[in-house]
């Protein structure tokens, strides 16, 4: 499968004051802009995005969450106003609501993470729905006051008209805008990826052939199986697209809910609550799938990975080893390694040193082997190592190179020194046409065999197949 690289492009950063306030007033600008274009001549705006995104931006990003920050929003929005409407004071109240809703979101979304204490990853997207009722609530209050003189609306029908369309693209966009994240690299689509997206389409063109109040709901399985089968951004940029688009159509009578008659002001009221209530569950759908496969994510990861010592368990070694690629003439050595005389480490300065020492000792093999091999914890204070080598004095050369590294560490437990010792025995030979796993596990035999003579023969000593080879070779180590 061929991929594209894509440059990693950073927006904001906390370190770079001016740089944020020049793309949050460039942001506000381009967004107020395109909702200008969207305005209806008896409504204020069919869909307004500015509040949504900008609400989404500082949610995300906690340090932009500054009372200079929040000026230069207001200040764009007021300029762009003055430039090219003749509002005056209204256009202080009616951007005034759409900070309203801004900072509201932001601070309830901020609220969240402080309990957390952490960075949240999944956006909880129940929450943000009614944080989007409460803000919108706010924002129509102030709004429909500052448009009593723009608009030729009463306070109520006005006040109807900044709610439901607040509440509705702020449960479509903020979503995603949250979850936004451009992709490192473009990988190649199949046909049957795009099923989902296809369905979802068809949809929409079956509600508007129907017609009638229920065709809004037509697109609600298919972004369901778009959560199931598409990463969380996805699934809330193709929900944001489908709710948008039947506001749209609805609006402009393409899909007609009256069917008998002319569209009026409650109805488009309702059908913007109506999407906004229908586009929030793909986005719970995608982001409780999201949460169980990061929940799988953690549990395989304490499956494979020792929760001590951070090298492979003895499962996750047999894992990693299936998915290397199988060389017949690629020459493995495998090593069983057992510190000495661990259980007088445990037994003269308890079960809290003894951790210690072995992840002390962990570290050492890992930094030691390093991308050669593969390190695990067989159990208690037995290690292995799988290691690729030229041949069996390379990997031997290798053992050695580990069994005095420890030998030379001094471990320090409470001011006091340690010091320990390993025994390593070696199992070595070519894969030929055996599978990989079936020649570790032979290996992983006589590696065992040979640990045991290392050990009766005195501890800290290496022993391979050739023992006289080993021993001579350990003595002029040692010499």
């Amino acid at each position: 499968m061929r991929s594209i690289s894509i440059p990693r492009l950073t927006v904001f950063s906390e370190a770079h004051i001016l740089r944020n306030a020049l793309f949050l007033f460039a942001i506000t600008t381009l967004f107020y802009a395109v909702g200008a274009m969207l305005r209806l001549v008896q409504e204020l705006s069919l869909f307004w995005p500015l509040n949504a995104v900008m609400a989404g931006i500082f949610a995300r990003y906690v340090w932009l969450n500054r009372l200079h920050y929040y000026a230069i929003c207001y200040g764009a929005m007021l300029l762009f106003d003055v430039v090219t409407t003749q509002w005056g004071m209204a256009s202080l109240i009616i951007n005034a609501s759409n900070m309203v809703f801004i900072v509201i979101v932001a601070q309830l979304v901020m609220r969240d993470k402080h309990q957390a204490g952490s960075e949240p990853g999944p956006i909880n997207a129940l929450r943000l729905f009614y944080y989007c009722l409460i803000a919108a609530v706010f924002c129509a209050l102030l709004g429909a006051i500052g448009s009593e003189g723009i608009d030729r609306q009463s306070f109520m029908p006005s006040l109807a008209d900044w709610f439901s369309e607040q509440f509705s693209t702020g449960v479509l966009i903020l979503p995603c805008v949250m979850t936004l994240t451009l992709p490192h690299e473009i990988t190649r689509i199949h046909g049957k990826q795009l099923l989902p997206v296809l369905f979802l389409v068809l949809s929409v063109l079956a509600a508007i052939a129907v017609g009638g109040a229920g065709s809004l709901a037509f697109p609600l399985s298919a972004l369901i199986w778009c959560a199931i089968r598409y990463p969380l951004p996805v699934t809330c940029a193709l929900t944001l697209i489908t709710g948008a688009a039947e506001i749209i159509l609805v609006a402009n009578s393409v899909i007609n809910l009256a069917v008998s008659g002319p569209l009026q002001t409650a109805q488009l009221f309702s059908t913007r609550l109506g999407i906004a209530t229908l586009a929030i569950s793909p986005v719970i759908v995608s982001t409780s799938v999201a949460a169980i496969n990061n929940l799988m994510r953690q549990v395989s990861l304490r499956a494979d990975f020792d929760f001590l010592t951070r090298v492979y368990s003895r499962s996750g070694l047999y894992e990693a080893l299936k998915k290397q690629p199988v060389n017949a003439s690629q020459h493995m050595t495998v090593m069983l390694l057992d510190i000495d005389f661990f259980k007088s480490v445990n037994d003269n300065h308890g079960h809290e040193c003894g951790d210690y020492v072995l992840t002390a000792f962990a570290r050492q093999v890992r930094e030691v082997v390093g991308e050669q091999g593969l390190v695990a914890r067989m159990g208690g204070e037995e290690f292995v190592v799988a290691a690729k080598t030229l041949d069996p004095l390379d990997g031997y050369q290798l053992a050695e190179n580990i069994r005095r590294r420890v030998e030379s560490t001094v471990f320090h437990w409470r001011q006091q020194p340690l010091r320990t010792t390993v025994s390593i025995g070696i199992g070595s030979g070519t894969l030929d046409t055996r599978d990989t796993i079936d020649a570790f596990n032979e290996l992983l035999v006589e590696a065992d065999e040979y640990l045991y003579r290392a050990k009766k023969a005195g501890r800290n000593k290496t022993c391979a197949k050739s023992v006289a080879e080993t021993d001579i070779r350990h003595e002029e180590a040692s010499a």
